[in-house]
């Protein structure tokens, strides 16, 4: 039966499976074109990448939306930053610029970790003093951290700048003056000794937490992270101040080890999946169709090379081929593509020759062959439309094989590592042992899209069953 596109749409929605199908393709089409028009060019090496750029992330912690089910135990990620100082005042010969951010403390658990992030600074004479304070709702203010940046060096060029490209990051926690004012407090407050050994296992434990009949109890309420900058000129600046707090929980889909956000890695490898499902499938699709066309009608010496290099390139051991390109090239995604096409094309070259050999003795091929047609006018007007929907039913299920393929390349560390792939965020997983730890959110977010994108293409299969053989026509309505 000759096949249109319009006769394969229209049969893809006449029936259950194909508008299933359609509908799960439109919605991962379109999310991968929104993917596509919104995230740089350069995600995978200098975002996904680079480790500087998710420092302010919480490792290793699920989505937001499971603290929905904690009873409001787990901390929910958040940052604060100012632009413009809180309130800045002259003293004598100091200029302080004061930058209060605040944030509030309801849960039982207190923040993984606390950081500064400070950006764009420039001076004028002598480098500004740095200094961080934690203002509690008991009142307390607790000394955090202080520093002066690096003074002019000789030939630099007035203003002098620091910290414009990559902001000047302190993490609290590793400060040794913030947990000495730290345990000063609870001794003169509570008189409560604190140790070296529970500040370095649990300083923000401590630093969120009150006494209470001599036990630690975390103590709710809004604190102010306040940032003074003492300048020796009202002209001296800084561009930005910000407070990370690291939550237990962050995002739609948790973080990784490295602190990546999972949901923006996983969105990202959508496209990259289609593109190894489509593209591998519609080369293969079109060398194997082409060789077997031409095996199945020429006959003779050509149909016996044809079909002895299928039956070579079909029992080649592709995995082991793959390891030493790998070996030999590194882990590009273009090899990996390159090999998928290379072995996938001999079982449809095979398949379409057997149903040519049955055509080009039929009433229709020997009557344009009587009226002078060209073998390529035969083959492509009165041979091809005839297997076109076997054809277009092999290329549907050879792209799930194709991002199926990817995703196990990947996971056994074969995959390319500059993108972020599914199978590559389950290599990772499994190589951190995500698994083992019960990190679920690492390991089954992307297991489910690769399922998600195999079973739309296994839906579109199904839909055109009937295309293909026409007795099932009105089966799957």
């Amino acid at each position: 039966m000759a096949m249109t596109g319009r006769s394969v749409i229209k049969e893809l929605t006449s029936n259950g499976p194909g508008r299933v199908g359609l509908a799960l393709l439109a919605l991962l089409c379109v999310t991968a074109l929104v993917v596509v028009f919104t995230y740089p060019r350069d995600f995978g090496s200098e975002h996904w990448g680079n480790p500087s750029r998710w420092v302010n992330n919480p490792r290793s912690v699920p989505p937001a939306w499971t603290a929905a089910f904690d009873g409001g135990r787990l901390f929910r990620h958040r940052s604060v930053e100012l632009t413009e100082p809180t309130e800045s005042q002259a003293t004598g010969r100091a200029f302080i610029q004061r930058f209060d951010l605040p944030v509030s403390f309801a849960a039982a658990e207190p923040p993984n970790f606390v950081a500064l992030s400070m950006r764009g600074f420039e001076f004028h004479a002598r480098p500004p003093i740095i200094s961080a304070f934690l203002i509690r709702p008991d009142g307390a203010e607790i000394a955090l951290f202080r520093h002066v940046l690096s003074a002019a060096r000789a030939g630099e060029s007035t203003p002098t700048t620091r910290h414009t490209d990559e902001p000047y990051r302190v993490v609290l926690s590793g400060e040794g003056s913030a947990g000495e004012a730290l345990a000063r407090h609870f001794r003169g407050a509570y008189d409560f000794d604190l140790s070296s050994d529970q500040l370095r296992d649990d300083f923000e434990g401590w630093l969120f937490a009150t006494i209470v009949d001599g036990e630690r109890r975390p103590l709710a309420g809004d604190y102010t992270v306040r940032v003074e900058i003492m300048a020796a000129s009202e002209d001296d600046r800084v561009d930005s101040i910000g407070a990370v707090f690291g939550g237990a929980v962050f995002g739609v889909m948790g973080t990784d080890a490295l602190g990546r956000d999972l949901a923006m890695g996983l969105l990202f490898g959508l496209p990259i999946a289609l593109l190894i499902g489509i593209a591998t499938s519609t080369v293969s699709t079109i060398i194997g169709t082409s060789l077997g066309l031409l095996s199945g009608y020429a006959g003779g010496r050509t149909d016996q090379v044809i079909q002895r290099a299928a039956d070579i390139v079909a029992n080649i051991p592709v995995l082991p081929l793959l390891i030493f390109l790998v070996f030999i090239g590194g882990s590009q995604l273009w090899l990996i593509l390159l090999v998928l096409v290379a072995f996938s094309w001999p079982g449809l070259t095979i398949m379409v020759r057997t149903m040519v050999l049955q055509l080009r003795h039929g009433q229709e091929v020997e009557a344009a062959v009587s009226l002078g047609a060209s073998r390529a006018r035969v083959i492509a007007r009165h041979v091809f439309p005839h297997t076109a929907s076997y054809i277009f039913a092999q290329l549907v299920f050879f792209a799930p094989a194709a991002v199926l393929a990817e995703a196990g390349l990947s996971f056994l560390g074969l995959g390319d590592p500059s993108i972020p792939t599914w199978g590559q965020i389950l290599e990772h997983g499994f190589r951190t042992g995500a698994v083992f730890l019960g990190y679920w959110w690492w390991v089954i977010p992307p297991g489910l899209l690769i399922v998600l994108t195999a079973v739309t293409f296994m839906f579109l299969a199904l839909g055109m069953e009937s295309v293909v053989d026409p007795r099932l026509k009105g089966a799957r309505r």
